[in-house]
């Protein structure tokens, strides 16, 4: 994983992540001038020739790394042809890559992987899209600092330098700011890339990393490392949302529950086996990465920390409460994004497939268990 990067796009107050990264090409011309809403139609990829549903295309929000690893699971074991369709489509995502808002609006995928952050301001422009699940219960977003001079939380920023990338995730961070009563001011911001070493040398104090990825980086090169997350610091918005159009909810609803329900089988397994996950990311789905094993376990096992919470377990992955939506809404209004929940969220056709499915939750709750071993046998047959 890498954090946002910036092609310079400010049509949008923010757009979370690597989501302006990814408006290159199709995404940049299916967001301006109404484009995206005229594009966005039913079916998508999921709608190809063949038997039973089709093939289902799946933007991913990313490379093909440890990220994806449920995804991989549902494919490998046969979940996505056991729920009716001939294949998956996994496309990778990256700084070539389509944006998941653009692939789903066009068609070329049935569902994407996003983040609030992009999805909202994409609605904001007229898009016709829902987010109907999210992989994580929170973001990955983190200050990173190494022990000898660390910052635990946020008011410890106060007079620090701060490496924050350009662009989005420049609003991000001073969203991270207004929501804990803080001004620019109160820190000194400094441009940097994407190499975490600048907190290594006294650069800067803290840098806006992903807690799965850059402070395992570091701690592989001997740092002891200190972070706080932006979602336990009044920034909570989720990630690795579902993102689907409003079309093919409405035309299209048993085909996106088939989906979820090989969706849901495939990260409950990713959850009970990091090993697994990260053998399969590395030698299979992402084996042209060259992506290291010990570094993607150790990615996988802090994913699921942001995976799993009480609400996820108590009520299936994927899910969101009430309390979660009103906190995601209100902290896109701290970072300027004015979208309602009833125009970004719509989680009906997970309850339903719980409803159907009721021991889909159990399943991920024991998966889940902190007493379940790194290498658990997978939970589906």
């Amino acid at each position: 994983m890498r954090p946002e990067r910036s092609l310079g796009v400010s049509a949008s107050p923010v757009l979370g992540r690597r989501g302006l990264l990814r408006l290159g090409g199709l995404g940049v011309a299916a967001l301006g001038a109404g484009g995206l809403l005229a594009a966005c139609g039913g079916g998508g990829a999921g709608s190809g020739s063949g038997s039973g549903l089709g093939k289902a295309g799946i933007q991913l929000s990313w490379i093909k790394n440890i990220e994806f690893s449920g995804e991989y699971f549902a494919d490998a074991k046969g979940y996505y042809t056991q729920a009716g369709f001939s294949g998956v489509d996994l496309i990778a995502g990256g700084s070539a890559g389509t944006s998941a808002e653009a692939a789903v609006a066009t068609g070329k995928a049935l569902m994407g992987l996003s983040s609030p952050t992009v999805t909202g301001p994409a609605i904001l422009k007229g898009a016709a899209l829902k987010t109907i699940g999210s992989t994580y219960q929170k973001n990955p977003f983190c200050i990173l600092s190494i022990d000898s001079d660390p910052i635990p939380d946020v008011q410890a920023m106060r007079g620090k330098k701060i490496g924050v990338q350009a662009g989005s995730n420049n609003t991000i961070f001073k969203g991270l700011l207004t929501a804990n009563g803080m001004s620019e001011s109160d820190v000194t911001i400094v441009p940097v890339q994407y190499d975490p070493t600048v907190v290594t040398t006294g650069q800067v104090s803290g840098y806006m990393a992903y807690t799965t990825n850059e402070p395992i980086l570091l701690q592989a090169k001997g740092f002891k490392t200190v972070t706080f997350l932006f979602a336990d610091s009044d920034l909570p918005f989720v990630a690795e949302t579902l993102v689907v159009s409003q079309s093919s909810i409405d035309n299209d609803r048993d085909k996106l529950k088939a989906l979820l329900l090989a969706e849901i089988k495939g990260w409950t397994d990713a959850v009970a086996s990091p090993t697994q996950s990260a053998t399969y990311a590395v030698t299979d789905y992402g084996k042209d990465q060259s992506l290291n094993q010990d570094e993607q376990v150790k990615e996988a096992i802090a994913q699921i920390e942001l995976i799993v919470s009480p609400d996820s377990t108590k009520n299936g992955i994927f899910t969101m409460t009430d309390s979660l939506i009103e906190d995601n809404i209100k902290a896109l209004s701290t970072m300027g994004v004015a979208v309602t929940a009833d125009k970004l969220f719509d989680l009906s056709l997970l309850t339903e497939v719980y409803q159907e499915n009721p021991d889909l939750i159990s399943k991920f709750a024991a998966a889940a268990s902190p007493t379940a071993p790194a290498s658990a046998t997978p939970t589906h047959s």
